[in-house]
């Protein structure tokens, strides 16, 4: 695998300038000093990482020094909002819009970050997962590798792997893909800095997404960590994000449901199992800090770490889907396919009710740490209770890189942008808040204006929490507050087909009867461990 900077001969700078000059459009009007003084942005997602799964929203076990180090020098969002899905949160942080609005996938109502930046001479480049329509270097991206597919094998990769457009096949015994992501994102910033642009980079992980798979000498570091179990996890979780400020103590933790068994009432060989694969997420999260703290490193040496704006997100809450298969293999090996359960998910999301998909807070809270040391201005460590969503990023970026969002592209027509920037919160400011939020995926919806938000789980009555005293979601106000119910619940229909322009059959009235899990239990009949060479 690629380490260290990208080969600087005459003939690859030759080689690199010229393609530069070729492939960004009026690269050549923007002004070379203006430019270098914007910021370089790397913009970061997990994949199906829970709300509690850093040390810095309350992790006690996982281990993310890296991360934690840029909270606590930087700025943490305690209510930042995903889509609860992997396709549309991605289109909403890639467009600014939601995600139907955007035009879904195909994204034919919208620009990309990096269609924008890109005429304004900021070199763009991706690695990582895609999981939209054709590829990266159709919407602006110079550079990019990763994988077009919605999860891959870690250690083997798949078909859908690319360098720029061409594919991708030099999976070599010590490939991973956490660790090649990170390779290519040094030598796409290399190549920026050669080149005398800032850059923006998007690095999309596919971790801690399953199949869950991960070194050895990772997984080992956490194999018995787990033991204690998901019930004693919640509530230490829980005890540190009290602590931290993240969750006002008048909250109380989420219980958990009846579907999900009771630590306790798990047999040894159950317990063992369910430490196991638990330990291998924790080692798919600790690896991606590593490599953050990996590329921290490179843009120091460069002398663009002070200059450079991180923002670290996720796309979901934690998956509660039982999936494993393939099971003669080891996670530390190509062709396993392992994951967690809901029992695990439901700790991911601590304090939150519901997972990936549904659009109560389990599903859409996501962490968002910020660190820029040239331009944040709010108070190193500091947490933020405004609430924002995944669609401010374009905005933001708009507004600190000086780009202009355009109102066609090419041949295509642009929706006006929903989002609004973080930029005041940057400057340790209050902002003018969303009028309102809107969520949705398939059956799943919710929306929330103000501290008021009515949420569904496939298709299921209507709830109303206020989300100020119960941001948990534990006390369904909608017999109390009918009229409340209604407005919303008119604003979301309303929203859902007129802005967002959701298809009809998923725009259907609610259904009278309460929610109910829509995945499978799997604690009984278990694979057993793979045995340790």
């Amino acid at each position: 695998m690629l380490r260290g900077r990208y080969p600087r001969t005459i003939t690859t700078l030759l080689v690199l300038s010229a393609l530069l000059l070729l492939s960004v459009p009026d690269a050549s009007a923007v002004d070379a000093e203006a430019a270098k003084a914007r910021p370089n942005v790397v913009l970061m997602m997990a994949d199906d990482l829970g709300f509690s799964d850093l040390g810095c929203y309350g992790a006690t076990i996982i281990e993310t020094p890296t991360l934690d180090r840029l909270a606590a020098e930087g700025l943490r969002f305690s209510q930042f909002y995903n889509t609860a899905k992997c396709h549309s949160s991605r289109v909403c942080l890639m467009t600014g819009l939601y995600c139907f609005q955007a035009g879904s996938s195909s994204m034919d109502r919208s620009v990309t970050i990096a269609e924008v930046l890109r005429p304004t001479g900021y070199f763009t480049a991706m690695v990582g997962k895609w999981h939209l329509h054709k590829e990266p270097t159709d919407r602006g991206f110079q550079r990019y590798f990763g994988h077009l597919s919605g999860a891959t094998d870690f250690f083997r990769g798949d078909k859908s792997f690319r360098l720029g457009g061409e594919k991708f096949k030099a999976f070599d015994d010590d490939f991973y893909t956490t660790d090649a992501n990170t390779d290519y994102a040094i030598r796409f910033i290399d190549e920026a800095l050669d080149a005398d642009r800032p850059f923006f980079l998007y690095f999309a992980h596919n971790a801690p997404h399953y199949p869950l798979q991960a070194p050895k000498e990772l997984v080992d570091k956490y194999c018995g960590r787990f033991r204690l179990g998901w019930d004693e996890l919640r509530r230490r979780r829980y005890a540190k994000q009290v602590d931290l400020g993240i969750i006002d103590p008048k909250w109380a933790l989420s219980p958990r449901p009846d579907y999900i068994p009771a630590w306790d009432s798990l047999n040894e060989k159950q317990k063992e199992w369910e430490d196991f694969r638990m330990a291998v997420f924790a080692a798919m999260i600790d690896r991606i800090d590593q490599n953050l703290a990996r590329l921290i490193r490179h843009l120091k040496s460069c002398g663009a770490y002070e200059n450079t704006l991180i923002l670290f997100c996720s796309d979901n809450g934690g998956c509660p889907f039982e999936r494993t298969r393939n099971m003669d293999r080891a996670p530390w090996q190509g062709g396993s396919h392992l994951t967690y359960d809901v029992g695990w998910a439901h700790a991911s999301n601590t304090p939150f009710r519901w997972y990936k998909q549904n659009q109560h807070e389990g599903g859409i809270a996501s962490p968002l740490v910020v660190h820029w040391p040239a331009g944040l201005k709010a108070k190193p460590g500091s947490i933020t209770h405004q609430p924002a969503h995944l669609i401010d990023v374009m905005p933001t970026l708009v507004e600190l890189t000086g780009a202009e969002y355009p109102s066609t592209y090419g041949q295509r027509t642009i929706e006006p942008g929903q989002g609004r920037s973080l930029a005041p919160i940057l400057a340790g400011n209050e902002r003018q808040p969303h009028d309102w939020l809107y969520f949705q995926f398939s059956t799943d919806r919710a929306i929330r204006k103000g501290d008021w938000k009515l949420a569904s789980v496939k298709g299921a009555r209507w709830e109303l929490y206020n989300l100020a005293e119960d941001r948990t979601e534990l006390h369904d106000l909608a017999g109390e507050h009918p009229e409340r119910v209604k407005e919303l619940a008119e604003l979301w229909h309303h929203v859902a087909e007129h802005v967002d322009r959701a298809p009809a059959k998923l725009r259907k009235p609610v259904k009278d009867h309460p929610a109910r899990p829509h995945f499978k239990r799997a604690h009984g009949a278990m694979p057993p461990i793979p045995p340790i060479p």
